[in-house]
């Protein structure tokens, strides 16, 4: 009797799937995921990731016995016995880490006790040779997978060694979802149904709504030139598009429009990429809101569930939970931290969507906050994606630095860039307000200065000045920083936008307005990224040209008066403080040279000489800075250590209301987690200002190692976390 071996048992059935209708399945998948060059070897690789259940203590236990057996290292080494390297090594690492994750590759003299891929060749596993008489294993064209490699690498090694490690998370990526895919499928029965997006109606929508708008005056005049100078160019061919647009242009709808004149019959994705958190809810409303029924869109973020999102009707709340694990969806907004991390991650829950960046146009709004030390790595991922996964990138801002020297420098020598917008000269048109600096002063300086305007946004750089500013505050004021659970900040937000409505329907001349009724915002640099708010005077503290000109577009955002005032000061408290770093420098000499910071001249050469300085520090975080061979590149190691974000503050969960309080209780006596749905709840804080909490016996993590807020005497919703109950303030 022909004996069968089975990959899976499906619970409600009891029907098996073997070893071999799985890995055909796979194969099949991956093959389809692929870009062209890379086909053939995918599907071999679906092929072989499953080879170690053929092992008889894998039959064992999924018959029901308690073994453990390591499977996942047998097909890797069946590549390396079919294929030479580099394709059986790009195997082996996909293959190996299609459970745990690609591993680091490690040396030749490791040992079978280590985690590295040339660690666990070396271990013994069982026979698992009855793969020859059940798979055919097909002859792959090595010379043609080299020639692919090398092409665009010249005599770099370095980028050599990027582009196989890029094309090793590729493929991984492939496999995983497919091995994913056909899993599922066979255990749960039909897989949920995609989300849609009809390109060609959102075009319609947005063509409707462009239309719409009247060109009587000269700034409404100068807004649709510049987004005919982006329009004229969408049939031109390009892998990285610069659209360089003042505040107030109609950045986001002219970018939404461009992506889909250039997906319609060519791209099967759009995807919106955001710097942070607390600006991608109001994206997201501009689209759903624009789009309405033509686009069901997937938003992906840490502080997005679509358990929370009550409004949407459950099949679609459960297609987009879903499409968050592989971003099967045709238009996505997300946050660079997710974008990039499903690039440079090493296990499955990361780099699973990977292979769905192909065939996208991607849109980097607020492209210049990439973070300066990962900006090699973003480059030339955004490079890769462009160049080999017939994908598109636009790169939008108001503040551009010099990109294509810089992705010359860091990504690809030859990447085909266009230039959106040539003609600068309507950019006057856009200027709103007058920048000053007053130097030093203090808080009863600045906050004297303000009674002089109907309402004033002061922007500081530390957490600590934001509270003292805000406490020394009299009349109508709001606070917003991390110290706040974004729960709150979203709801203080929306607090300042109703009043600042009120205040100009009431008194539409801001002269006579009685002093109850005028605004102070004090903010830490979280409102800069696209909170669209519109107030009459700005203060900014010193910081880079691109954080003051954010800073500036919240001043007479709408233009409504021919000028206004953004004042950029020094706080004298923080003035024997190093500086966090040379912006402000660079920034204080600029102010003597610039009558107009916000020039173009000026933010050229401010991003020259802070790229300048900054050189090493943009190369410290590149995957082949201690590893330039394909053998021991540290996937693992590397992926760990992958922050965007500065991690030196940890998070504390806030109970706020019944459903917070209920997860925290969850958390505590079952030990379940929810993490996305508790980020709503999450403020950010030092370590030692955690140690202080924990000292007074206020944070409990229940061994669990998410800290929770167990004295709501130390959390106050106006100005966040506590580290003194409220009892004891004066």
């Amino acid at each position: 009797m022909e004996r069968i071996y089975k990959a899976h048992i499906n619970e409600q059935t009891k029907e098996i799937q073997t070893v071999k209708e799985h890995s055909e399945n796979t194969a099949g998948l991956c093959a389809g995921f692929a870009i062209p060059p890379l086909k053939d070897i995918l599907y071999v690789m679906g092929l072989l990731h499953d080879l170690g259940k053929y092992q008889k203590s894998f039959q064992k236990r999924i018959d029901g016995e308690n073994i453990r057996i390591e499977h996942s290292i047998c097909g890797a080494m069946a590549a390396k016995e079919h294929y030479p390297d580099p394709l059986g090594l790009m195997m082996g690492y996909c293959i190996a880490g299609h459970h745990t994750g690609i591993p680091d590759g490690g040396f030749t003299n490791d040992t079978e006790d280590m985690q590295t891929l040339c660690g666990r060749l070396v271990r013994e596993t069982e026979n698992f040779d009855i793969y020859k008489e059940e798979l055919s294993i097909p002859t792959l064209d090595q010379q043609g997978f080299i020639q692919f490699l090398m092409k665009d690498c010249g005599k770099d090694l370095t980028l050599l060694v990027d582009k196989f490690a890029f094309l090793t998370r590729f493929c991984f990526s492939c496999l995983t979802d497919a091995d994913s895919l056909d899993t599922a499928k066979f255990c749960n029965g039909d897989l949920e149904r995609p989300l849609q997006v009809d390109f060609q109606a959102c075009l319609e929508t947005i063509d409707t709504r462009l239309a719409s708008f009247e060109c009587q005056t000269r700034l409404q005049s100068a807004r649709a030139c510049l987004q005919q100078q982006v329009f004229e160019k969408v049939q031109e061919d390009a892998e990285i598009y610069l659209m360089n647009m003042p505040t107030g242009s109609g950045k986001t709808l002219c970018s939404a429009k461009f992506a889909l004149e250039r997906a319609v019959g060519r791209k099967k994705r759009i995807i919106y990429i955001i710097p942070y958190n607390s600006i991608i809810d109001q994206t997201s409303d501009v689209f759903e809101k624009l789009f309405g029924e033509h686009a069901e869109i997937l938003r992906h973020q840490s502080t997005f569930s679509y358990e929370d999102a009550e409004d949407r009707d459950e099949d679609y709340r459960r297609a987009a939970k879903n499409a968050t694990e592989n971003w099967d969806a045709p238009f996505i907004i997300t946050t660079a931290v997710q974008f990039f991390q499903s690039i440079y991650g090493n296990k499955r829950g990361k780099l699973r969507k990977l292979h769905n960046m192909a065939d996208s146009v991607l849109i980097f709004d607020e492209a210049h906050m990439m973070p300066l030390e990962y900006l090699q790595p973003c480059l030339r991922a955004i490079a890769f994606i462009t160049r080999y996964l017939n994908s598109e990138a636009v790169f939008l801002t108001a503040t551009m630095p010099d990109f294509p020297r810089l992705i010359e420098q860091y990504a690809l020598p030859d990447s085909k860039i266009c230039q959106l917008i040539t003609d600068t000269s309507l950019f006057a048109e856009f200027k709103k307000c007058t920048y000053q600096f007053l130097g030093e002063t203090g808080v009863e300086g600045l906050l004297t200065k303000a009674k002089e305007y109907p309402s004033s946004l002061f922007i500081v750089n530390k957490r600590a000045v934001a509270r003292q500013l805000y406490q020394a505050c009299t009349g109508k004021k709001y606070h917003l920083s991390t110290y706040m659970t974004a729960y709150d900040r979203k709801r203080v937000i929306s607090e300042i936008r109703r009043e600042l409505r009120g205040l100009e329907e009431d008194f539409p001349d801001p002269q006579h307005v009685p002093e109850d009724r005028r605004i102070t915002i004090i903010s830490t640099s979280l409102i800069e990224a696209g909170v669209d708010l519109d107030v009459y005077t700005v203060f900014r503290e010193l910081a880079g040209l691109d954080n003051i000109l954010q800073a500036g577009g919240r001043c007479n955002r709408e233009g409504k008066r021919s000028d206004a005032d953004v004042y950029i000061f020094e706080m004298e408290s923080e003035r024997n403080m190093p500086s966090l770093d040379e912006r402000g420098s660079i920034v204080k000499g600029m102010l003597k040279k610039y009558r107009d910071i916000s020039c173009q001249e000026s933010i050229t050469e401010y991003y020259d000489r802070f790229y300048a300085m900054k050189k090493e520090e943009i190369q410290m975080h590149t995957i082949t800075r201690d590893h330039k061979n394909i053998q021991s590149i540290p996937f693992r190691e590397y992926a760990e250590k992958f922050e965007l974000i500065d991690q030196k503050t940890v998070s504390i969960v806030v109970p706020e209301d019944e459903k917070s309080c209920k997860m925290i209780e969850t958390l505590r006596y079952t030990g379940a987690g929810m993490g996305r749905e508790l980020q709503s709840y999450v403020c950010s804080i030092h370590p030692w200002e955690l140690d202080d909490l924990i000292r007074q016996h206020v944070v409990e993590d229940f061994g669990k190692g998410i800290h929770c807020l167990m004295n709501p005497d130390y959390y106050d919703r106006d100005t966040g976390i506590l580290f003194e109950a409220k009892d004891y303030w004066i």
